[in-house]
């Protein structure tokens, strides 16, 4: 095994970078140890990683049991970014192709690894297309931290393969490995979709997309306050959209308004393209996948609304509220509003003062708080 390769150098940037948030774990080391022999008597162009989060998986299968080729799934804009910059600061320049998650990023493949996503449904979305487009031979280490592993995660790897097992734990990690796809396997079952008779709307989803076909509680919340946003604006964005339901909401009620719904998942967005799609208003949202509005002009926008997430991957961190709440005080126009919806323990109105401008609180339940911030 090569010693030239030094996990430690590895960042998360352009991702949050705190204390309690690492680029590499104990379970991205114990799967690269566990697949090791089988990703050596792969060919070039057979191994595939997915949910790589910084590229430890895919710089560590190159440098030390030599893959080439390897084909490299990740969900977060911030996580292909993050994998590119580390290559260049390890002197990878190639070596690996970034695609999306679809049938071609596992055909032929004879050996799948990664990190166990957080969702069912995102699991259930690898293991099909996986199970339909690898080689018959094709061999899965997917690896997680014991304490989010469920016996429900076997239970979605068994729908589409004939043997699954798990390793034991190391470091408080733990492999799940399965083979042996089932004949005649599944063609993948996403987008998934739900009708909504209240909205009056399809929601379409990707494994990958947060709450799935559900109407998240936040999202309905703030969706009852639509007609007081911004009456005179004249665009607006739907920042960190997931499945888009808010930006397809807006734009069947408010007609005159130019829209964009921004989300850096993959998932997200390929679930809010298939949501426009399914109610017919693909041609009134424009869907990007983007970073906190990176590559959107300073003062530009009318309107933002946003329901923030308050975790990364598993760890509760409001770094990535906050970065949104940044990139609205930067992309709104003097006088133009940030509506946001959170959970109310959160101490968001703080920041949201201090990144946007004056907040007030607009409505609460139980559980949410929604504000709007004036730039």
């Amino acid at each position: 095994m090569s010693q030239a390769f030094d996990f430690q150098a590895l960042r998360r940037f352009p991702d949050v970078e705190a204390d309690n948030l690492v680029a590499v774990d104990a379970t991205d080391r114990l799967v690269l140890a566990e697949a090791g022999a089988a990703v050596r008597g792969a060919d070039a162009g057979q191994v595939v990683v997915v949910g790589d989060r910084y590229g430890a998986m895919t710089l560590g299968v190159m440098a030390l049991h030599g893959a080439d080729d390897v084909r490299v799934h990740q969900d977060p804009l911030t996580g292909e970014q993050a994998l590119t910059q580390n290559a260049t600061r390890a002197g990878v320049n190639a070596g690996f192709r970034q695609l999306p998650l679809t049938p071609e990023l596992f055909a032929g493949a004879a050996v799948v690894i990664g990190q166990l996503p957080k969702s069912l449904d995102a699991l259930r979305e690898i293991a099909q297309l996986a199970a339909a487009h690898a080689d018959p031979g094709v061999q899965l280490f997917l690896g997680g931290r014991v304490k989010h592993m469920t016996h429900a995660m076997n239970d979605v790897l068994t729908d589409s393969f004939a043997e699954v097992r798990a390793s034991l734990g190391v470091q408080k990690s733990r492999i799940l490995m399965a083979q042996q796809p089932r004949p005649d396997p599944k063609e993948s079952t996403f987008p998934m979709r739900a009708f909504h008779a209240d909205l009056d709307l399809w929601i379409c989803a990707h494994g990958a997309a947060f709450a799935g076909t559900k109407l998240d509680l936040g999202t309905r919340l703030l969706l009852e306050f639509l007609d007081r946003m911004q009456p005179a604006a004249v665009n607006a964005v739907d920042l960190g959209c997931g499945t888009g339901v808010i930006a397809a909401v807006l734009a069947r009620n408010r007609p005159q308004l130019d829209i964009l719904a921004t989300d850096l998942s993959s998932g997200a967005v390929s679930s809010a393209l298939a949501t426009m799609a399914a109610n017919g208003l693909a041609e009134r949202v424009r869907v990007l996948r983007d970073d906190a509005m990176s590559t959107l002009p300073d003062a530009s926008v009318d309107l933002i609304a946003c329901n923030p997430p308050f975790h990364l991957g598993t760890s509760v961190d409001e770094g990535a509220a906050h970065k949104l709440f940044q990139a609205a005080g930067r992309v709104l126009r003097p006088g133009g509003q940030l509506w946001t919806v959170f959970n109310s323990h959160l101490d968001h109105r703080n920041q949201l003062n201090r990144s946007v401008g004056p907040t007030r609180v607009m409505g609460r339940n139980p559980k949410f708080t929604v504000t709007v911030s004036t730039r």
